[in-house]
């Protein structure tokens, strides 16, 4: 008969999580997760397995809850296309200047991990293709439905302004590593917005 657990499985994987965000995937100790989650070695690899499943849960559970975020945003039909972009963009903000450490900010858990494993680790970059497409079908829907209503005015092709738009997240997200503080942020978001409207 299996020994019941007794720790919060969940609260021990936000802990992972954010131990994952701070410091990446390889600069991350089985000792720094034991230290994050409360947990010994043994309850580790007897609950996630090993390390990369640990972080891949870890990732997924951030996907589901940033992606989740993003896209509610996005999809919140009662405010017109720009204006939800706009939202994103200051949500985005906010998130920068709320994780951060030393002056920096965490930036963003699939930012940092597209840069550091999604070109060796196939199961990453699977998830993390995944969720760049889900977000870029959200943005591209949006740009379509405001340049139909003449929200958003640039004539160039909405795929393309999708692309852009989550490209000046990124650089927001690395911009935020950097130490940029909220006028930085802010002063790459409205030439963005500006991009859609000309």
């Amino acid at each position: 008969m299996a020994r019941p657990r007794l720790f919060d499985e969940d609260r021990a994987l936000e802990a992972a999580m954010r131990t994952f965000w701070a410091n990446g995937y390889e600069a991350t100790s089985t000792q720094d997760l034991c230290a994050a989650t409360g947990l010994g070695r043994s309850s580790i690899y007897n609950t996630f397995s090993n390390k990369h499943d640990l972080f891949m849960r870890a990732l997924t559970r951030y996907i589901n809850t940033t992606t989740a975020t993003q896209l509610a945003i996005l999809e919140d039909s009662a405010l017109p296309a720009l204006e939800r972009i706009r939202a994103l963009l200051a949500t985005i903000i906010d998130a920068e200047l709320e994780n951060r450490r030393g002056g920096r900010s965490f930036g963003c858990l699939t930012v940092n991990s597209t840069v550091e494993l999604a070109g060796r680790d196939p199961e990453a970059a699977k998830v993390l293709d995944r969720d760049n497409e889900r977000r870029l079908a959200s943005m591209r829907a949006v740009i379509e439905a405001g340049q139909r209503d003449g929200d958003i005015t640039s004539t160039r092709d909405a795929d393309s302004l999708a692309r852009f738009v989550n490209a000046v997240i990124g650089g927001m997200r690395v911009s935020g590593q950097a130490g940029a503080d909220r006028a930085v942020l802010e002063s790459i978001a409205v030439p963005a917005l500006d991009a859609l409207t000309s």
